[in-house]
């Protein structure tokens, strides 16, 4: 029963302090905080977007039927989307190279690397005009394969997918369950990939100025662990084993000695 006591204390006993999140939030928040917008996503290569070119002359467009006829495009009235198919709906995409750059029909290579979706929308406007192809075209670039990997001490370590271009590692650990109660929220960390070399962050939850965290915001192909507290090291420990099984061994024994005890009796 002792040794009972002994393993359950190791793995049960967890300060409050350790667990509670944005610990302070209440006196850092007594007032309005200004939010520094720091989230826009910029394009790195290997990311897919998708392109749209809409214009108020549909015929205009025609100059890129060739691309259409190879199954990766479909037109609808007046716009134009690289990297569909009209037929199935499923989206393909364009991949930017390891130098940054797009290579379009018609319009050759447009350089996106390290803008963001707006300002890459804008280069492939500029460069449709230039090539004097439509006059004032409208143009959408969208992110196709943003993701983040989750793995470690989450209710269910998966890849998710970023809905948006606003997403914080908060939004991201939501969609995994939250932490699992073997988390040690205050070791949560993120690497990721940028202008050719790999940082790594790290972040308390238990803190509030996890919000003026550097990669609060999260960045397409991030790579989040959160790593398990002690009580679980502890639970998978062999010496932990050796405890259990003692327990259990020495709890049979007592049991059998008062059954022989009383029968002798």
């Amino acid at each position: 029963m002792l040794l009972g006591a002994v393993v359950l204390c190791l793995s049960s006993c967890v300060s409050s302090k350790k667990i509670i999140y944005f610990q302070g939030a209440d006196s850092v928040y007594a007032y309005a905080q200004a939010i520094q917008q720091k989230y826009e996503m910029k394009l790195k290569p290997a990311d897919q977007v998708l392109i749209k070119i809409t214009c108020d002359s549909p015929e205009l467009l025609e100059i890129f039927n060739s691309d259409v006829t190879m199954g990766s495009g479909s037109r609808n009235g007046g716009s134009l989307s690289y990297g569909t198919t009209g037929s199935m709906g499923s989206v393909y995409g364009y991949t930017v190279d390891n130098e940054g750059d797009l290579q379009l029909p018609i319009l050759g290579k447009v350089h996106v690397g390290g803008l963001t979706c707006d300002q890459a929308a804008k280069a492939v406007e500029n460069k449709v005009v230039s090539k004097n192809i439509i006059k004032n075209p409208e143009v959408t670039v969208r992110l196709l394969n943003a993701r983040v990997t989750v793995l470690g001490a989450v209710k269910s370590a998966h890849v998710v997918s970023l809905t948006s271009e606003r997403n914080t590692i908060l939004d991201v650990l939501a969609q995994c369950g939250d932490v699992s109660d073997q988390a040690l929220r205050q070791k949560v960390t993120l690497y990721r990939e940028e202008n050719g070399q790999r940082s790594m962050f790290h972040m308390d939850l238990t803190q509030v100025d996890i919000f003026e965290n550097p990669a609060f915001y999260v960045q397409q192909n991030d790579v989040i662990y959160v790593q398990p507290n002690k009580s679980q090291n502890v639970k998978s420990s062999a010496f932990t084993t050796f405890l259990s099984t003692g327990a259990s061994i020495l709890g049979f024994v007592t049991s059998l000695t008062a059954l022989v005890f009383t029968l002798s009796k």
